[in-house]
């Protein structure tokens, strides 16, 4: 709801963009935004903006925009075919709005000459242009802050070096994710569950710039031209004043999934003990597991998100699962259902292996779950009712 309220009062005022030659005076610098208190917002934004008070000019064009109005909006931001906007606002209501979310926001002049920074103000104003201002989202690689690093390098025609800063140390992209996020929380654990291996990769030291954070430190190190500092100054412009309350622990994702694995742990010993069969937990198991697997799969193959490919959640999270369903209620199982659930144990072993091996790294929340899931798997093997 917040972002609705901000992407409504950066977009109500329209501004009208003339044909205008910047002057001497004219300055061009990038903005950070800090992180906010959503999910959404976690990771920043980053933004231009373009000054000249000699012409009235103080504009901040960001790539961070979206339609709500768009025809299926949600199914499209489902799919990963989603179209963001560039935006256009005065400089006093962007910094207006951050700061009413109490979000930091830093700014960094930029060492352009003039003829650059007309360059690229005539850039963006083509961009905002209708036809032109959608562009397709992509979280990692085409994102409000990688266009902020793909335009000037355009603009400039490829002048810019970005140096590694001192200390730099190569993070995977899950990493780069997590580093933003509190990992007991159900956004983490969100992110975690569906997106695949193939962001446990390695990100190269420009790819780390899909994070607003990162546009702001390689910035602070690249060069341009003959080595010229490509930022001349840095200005902190507002500082969050409040810190973020962390959320309760009785609501997190691990007592949750504690409390679960405890109740799925003590029905399978009450059924040990009492030579009884609890087919509603086992139906529930299934089920949940199957729906899991089955929306995993969509991402994995019907969406074009990058990011959720090759995800080995599904050794946990099998599709096939919803299958057992109709067998759980059979006078007497199918052969096939034991050798089956035997299966599903060496999936789980499966994917503590890809856990320490690195292949993909899993919510730490989901352990005590897998755990249960394995106790109850092997009761179903040696229980004789099934």
């Amino acid at each position: 709801m917040i972002r609705v309220a901000l992407f409504l009062v950066l977009s109500l005022v329209f501004i009208p963009l003339k044909s205008q030659t910047l002057t001497d005076a004219s300055r061009v610098s990038v903005l950070t935004v800090g992180s906010g208190r959503s999910l959404n917002d976690a990771f920043g934004h980053n933004a231009f903006r373009v000054q000249d008070d000699s012409l009235g000019i103080d504009y901040v064009f960001d790539y961070g925009r979206y339609d709500f109005e768009a025809p299926n909006f949600y199914l499209k931001f489902a799919r990963g075919k989603l179209d963001y906007l560039l935006g256009l606002s005065y400089y006093k209501d962007f910094i207006q709005a951050y700061k009413s979310q109490d979000r930091t926001v830093k700014q960094q002049w930029l060492n352009l000459n003039l003829s650059q920074k007309q360059q690229l103000f005539e850039f963006l104003k083509n961009n905002y242009k209708d036809e032109n201002r959608a562009y397709r989202y992509d979280f990692f690689y085409n994102n409000c802050a990688t266009k902020i690093k793909d335009v000037l390098k355009v603009v400039t025609q490829n002048q810019i070096t970005f140096n590694t800063p001192d200390g730099f140390s190569p993070k995977t992209f899950r990493t780069l994710i997590q580093d933003e996020l509190d990992w007991n929380t159900w956004g983490s654990l969100g992110i975690d569950i569906a997106l695949g291996s193939v962001i446990d990769k390695a990100a190269t030291a420009e790819e780390h710039m899909f994070l607003p954070k990162y546009i702001y430190t390689f910035f602070e190190q690249a060069s341009i031209a003959q080595g010229s500092p490509l930022v001349i100054r840095s200005e902190t412009v507002y500082q969050q004043q409040i810190a973020y309350p962390k959320s309760s622990f009785w609501s997190s994702p691990l007592f949750v999934m504690l409390l679960l694995s405890f109740v799925i742990i003590w029905i399978t010993f009450k059924d040990r003990k009492n030579n009884t069969n609890s087919r509603w937990l086992d139906t529930l198991i299934v089920l949940i597991t199957g729906l899991i697997g089955f929306l995993l799969l969509l991402l994995w193959f019907a969406t074009d998100h990058t990011a959720t490919a090759f995800n080995y959640n599904l050794l946990w999270a099998f599709p096939i699962n919803i299958l057992l369903i109709f067998q759980l209620y059979r006078q007497k199982l199918s052969p096939w259902v034991k050798p089956y659930i035997k299966l599903l144990i060496v999936l789980i072993a499966l994917l503590i292996l890809h856990w320490f091996t690195g292949v993909q790294r899993f919510a730490p929340a989901l352990l005590p779950l897998l755990i249960a899931l394995v106790y109850r798997y092997v009761f179903w093997i040696q229980n004789q009712e099934y």
